[in-house]
């Protein structure tokens, strides 16, 4: 430990720890906007700065560590004024018009600013404008861009992307996607991590709220939704709810005051993923199929599209299972339009979903029968929902818990955890084992496979299971940095699976690119936990238990891997780029 004074207050501190992290520890928040820890802690934005006694020069409070006898100011009169000046000049190269921005309420610069009561700025205003193209899931607007670095940082070190990087010098360092490259023709897998960490208005999810909008009213369509599990894990951050007060019921009340006509829980076609994706594991792992390597799991969209573009001569080993929100999709216009008695064509199908890669993936194209189009007409973000519902003017105090609409209405705890990392692998090796032996293992035998860890060198879960005479290696990874070294251990033939989950989001969608922004908070494995807890308190734990799946494959699909579940519910993944 070592003693110092910060703001005349004597505290002690661990050695090697950064002012800044002393002086937050001891109730002296100091500002920032570029730092993340064990991320960019490059001092970009100098936002920082700090005095130390006995020395001329402000020092950056993020990037220099205590030591002994240290005398500190966080907030001095010349503290004060350099922070002023470069908070000044970076609003001087910012489009200021926060009203419109998709960040407004929610911004570290604007915080900041507001902290410092900025009220005008003395310098020219010179935001830098470059094309983008509006089509795509993910907008960036360099206007807003502060130059940070943070999304640079997140990409390379934890997704092990490198879509973004800096170009220009001088006065014109910027930056943009890597290799004078558009975003289309970037290998961005959409994860969304470059969104969740940037402190400004600069990247975000297109936004889809005006054609969701738009079918509700119009009065040929009828609106079904469908929401995922990790959703109810974090929709309520933002509306000042608690977990308790923020059941997926209340989301279901708030889509139908809207005007959604039918509303679902992706809890069921969760369930409808794992009947499917546990056949086809064992299937292909009895037939020898998997000696060289693996099946993987495909319903994480984000690292579909990372294997196409990284590691495409293993493309043939993902599952041929979709996700659950093409399932759900596939289901709504056929199963559900039937029910319904009307065509295909009238269904819009929404899906609330955590992801940016998801407003990708439902590009993918439905051809069943007669009919041709998509699964999924529009996608909305956790947040996207949340602007919905303050855009409804809908009290969050108001809203009542009710139940999904039928007559895929039952889910269970084996969907739920399918929004946190090993979730996937644990609902499919519960109903594998029930498939090869004929009764249900203890709910929570496979519970090894649960993982986490943001850092870079976790996020990988190995177990091995004995199903009678079988034996079973596993892993789970989440994080594209974490999968891509997985995966090169297996091409190295270091590590041998038979089956393998993978969530391109560290701590799976929990930890989505489309959830609620806390700045500098990691809080994908706190809303795991709250995941995990809901699987332990279900009446049904395992995915064949559901009634309302006995009654689909009854009624429409005959058994798992038949040739309508074939038709709707799986793909062939060069098909779908």
């Amino acid at each position: 430990m070592v003693n110092m004074i910060i703001d005349g207050k004597h505290v002690s501190a661990e050695e090697n720890i950064t002012i800044m992290e002393a002086a937050e520890r001891n109730g002296i928040p100091i500002p920032k906007l570029c730092y993340l820890k064990g991320i960019n802690e490059i001092a970009a934005c100098r936002v920082c700065v700090v005095e130390l006694e006995g020395k001329e020069k402000l020092i950056t409070s993020c990037n220099n560590v205590v030591k002994d006898g240290m005398v500190i100011y966080t907030n001095s009169p010349k503290v004060r004024n350099h922070r002023r000046n470069t908070v000044q000049l970076l609003l001087s190269q910012h489009d200021n018009r926060c009203v419109v921005c998709p960040r407004n309420g929610n911004c570290q610069l604007q915080q900041v600013a507001c902290d410092l009561n900025i009220l005008d700025i003395p310098f020219r205003q010179e935001p830098e404008y470059q094309p983008w193209d509006k089509d795509f899931p993910l907008i960036r607007n360099s206007a807003k861009c502060i130059k940070c670095m943070r999304c640079v940082q997140v990409c390379d070190k934890i997704q092990g992307l490198g879509i973004w990087d800096v170009e220009g010098t001088g006065s014109r360092t910027t930056v943009n996607v890597a290799g004078h490259k558009t975003i289309r023709e970037a290998d961005c897998a959409l994860c969304g991590q470059c969104i969740t960490h940037c402190p400004v208005g600069a990247l975000s999810e297109r936004d889809d709220t005006e054609k969701v909008w738009d079918a509700i009213e119009n009065k040929d369509k009828i609106v079904v939704a469908q929401v995922a599990p990790a959703v109810r894990a974090a929709w309520g951050e933002e509306l000042g709810l608690t977990d308790e007060d923020a059941p997926v019921g209340k989301i279901f009340d708030a889509l139908k005051r809207m005007g959604v006509n039918y509303v679902f829980d992706t809890v069921f076609s969760a369930d409808l993923t794992i009947m499917e994706e546990s056949t086809e594991f064992i299937k292909r792992f009895t037939s020898g199929e998997l000696k060289e390597r693996p099946m993987f799991t495909s319903c994480c969209p984000g690292w579909v599209r990372f294997v196409k573009t990284q590691f495409p001569y293993m493309v043939n080993y993902l599952s041929t299972a979709k996700s659950p929100q093409q399932m759900f999709g596939a289901v709504m216009k056929t199963y559900f339009a039937e029910k319904l008695g009307v065509s295909p064509d009238q269904i819009f199908t929404l899906s609330i979903m955590p992801c940016v890669a998801k407003k990708g993936e439902r590009e993918m194209d439905l051809f069943y029968g007669e009919y041709a189009g998509h699964d999924v007409d529009a996608v909305l973000t956790t947040r996207e929902l949340v602007k919905m519902i303050r855009s409804a003017h809908i009290r969050p105090d108001t809203l009542v818990e009710i139940p999904g609409d039928s007559p895929m209405h039952a889910g269970t705890g084996a969907g739920v955890i399918f929004g946190a990392t090993g979730g996937v692998m644990e609902a499919a090796l519960r109903t594998a084992y029930f498939t090869l032996k004929g009764e249900n293992p203890p709910a929570d035998a496979f519970k090894a496979v649960r993982s986490g860890g943001f850092q870079e060198n976790a996020g990988v879960q190995e177990a091995e299971f004995a199903i009678g005479d079988i034996k079973l290696r596993t892993a789970a990874v989440s994080g594209l940095g974490n999968t891509r070294r997985l995966l090169q251990q297996i091409e190295r033939g270091e590590v041998h699976y038979d089956f393998v989950e993978v969530m391109a989001c560290p701590g799976g969608c929990v930890g989505g690119g489309g959830q609620p922004i806390h700045d500098g908070e990691e809080l994908a494995f706190t809303r795991g936990r709250k995941l995990y807890a809901l699987d332990a308190k279900a009446k049904l734990r395992y995915s064949h238990e559901n009634p309302d799946i006995r009654e689909i494959y009854s009624d429409f699909f005959g058994k798992p891997m038949s040739h309508k579940a074939h038709m709707l519910l799986h793909t062939e993944h060069w098909k779908n780029n």
